[in-house]
């Protein structure tokens, strides 16, 4: 029996999302320690108003995710696995001691600032509902064009899938797709296309800031959420964190690799439970829960019983 600990991704932002973290010296020293390297107060990010921001958000997600983490892991817990879904992989890496938690802030910020840069309107991310991927394939190679650019950007489930590109060309996709009898095509809260191609450019600038920055072997397993395979060398970890936000995500087969490998707990990282809701679909077995409105003590409770289980 193994454990997991998964990071959501941009979309599952809600306002005052940092507020809500407990009250305990864990969370408190992580939005201190974050204030510090950001120069700014880490509190202000988490308004309605503050995360119409790319930056914000992303920066929201990865201190709530280290956060809530340090918070269940202080006691020395340790799950097998970690994984994220776009920016939750940075979480994942902090949480697995293989990027400091400053340099992931710094890093992130400028992530958000470059895809917000190189998209600052017309674009974003729609998820369809109740097709599967060859039918939102065939969709999208009838639409996408040079003028009217749409492309696969994420398997969540295996009739969940997630499209980027223009609003124009994802309206387009959106529409055929209720034809085809979708059960919905939902625009989602990101404003940049990410996971695509389009997003190559920035991509590579990130990389080169990434050149400056040591990573470390994690000491927990790393799921990646673009291969679906576990990574343990730090360059590779390098080249999968920096390229991620061009790149196609594969949330569902990172979820049956972490079943395959005998994860048992999937416990998701605030905010929210939408991933908590993914991996219903594929863990027939085990025990599911998320950090948001669960009791501490019994999630303390299940990383234990997994650990024991495992010794």
């Amino acid at each position: 029996m193994s454990s997991l600990l998964a990071f959501p991704g941009q979309g599952a932002q809600k306002p005052g999302m940092l507020h809500r973290l407990p009250d305990a010296p864990e969370a408190v020293a992580t939005l201190a320690e974050a204030s510090a390297v950001l120069g700014e107060d880490a509190l202000a990010l988490d308004s309605a108003d503050a995360l119409h921001s790319t930056r914000a958000v992303q920066l929201c997600l990865l201190i709530a995710g280290v956060a809530a983490a340090r918070l269940l892991l202080r006691d020395g817990q340790r799950p097998d696995y970690v994984a994220g879904l776009s920016i939750g992989a940075y979480a994942a890496a902090v949480v697995a001691e293989s990027l400091e938690f400053a340099d992931a802030l710094r890093l992130v910020a400028l992530r958000g600032e470059l895809m917000q840069n190189a998209y600052p309107e017309g674009y974003g991310m729609t998820a369809v509902l109740g097709l599967d991927l060859g039918q939102v394939e065939g969709l999208l190679a009838q639409v996408n064009g040079p003028g009217n650019p749409v492309h696969l950007a994420n398997i969540n489930a295996d009739n969940q899938i997630v499209i980027a590109g223009s609003d124009a060309a994802m309206a387009a996709v959106a529409q055929r797709a209720k034809t085809l009898g979708a059960a919905s095509a939902r625009r989602l809260a990101v404003s940049v296309p990410s996971h695509s191609t389009l997003l190559e450019a920035p991509a590579a600038q990130l990389a080169e800031a990434f050149a400056a920055v040591t990573l470390r072997e994690p000491r927990l397993r790393y799921l990646s959420g673009t291969t679906a395979r576990p990574i343990a060398d730090p360059e590779r970890l390098r080249d999968d964190l920096a390229f991620n936000m061009c790149r196609v995500v594969d949330w569902h087969g990172t979820l049956r690799t972490a079943y395959e490998r005998g994860v048992r707990l999937h416990i998701e990282l605030p905010p929210g439970s939408v991933l908590t809701g993914l991996a219903r679909r594929v863990f027939d077995q085990g025990t599911l829960a998320a950090f948001d409105g669960a009791r501490l003590d019994t999630l303390d409770a299940l990383l234990r019983r997994e650990v024991d289980r495992a010794q």
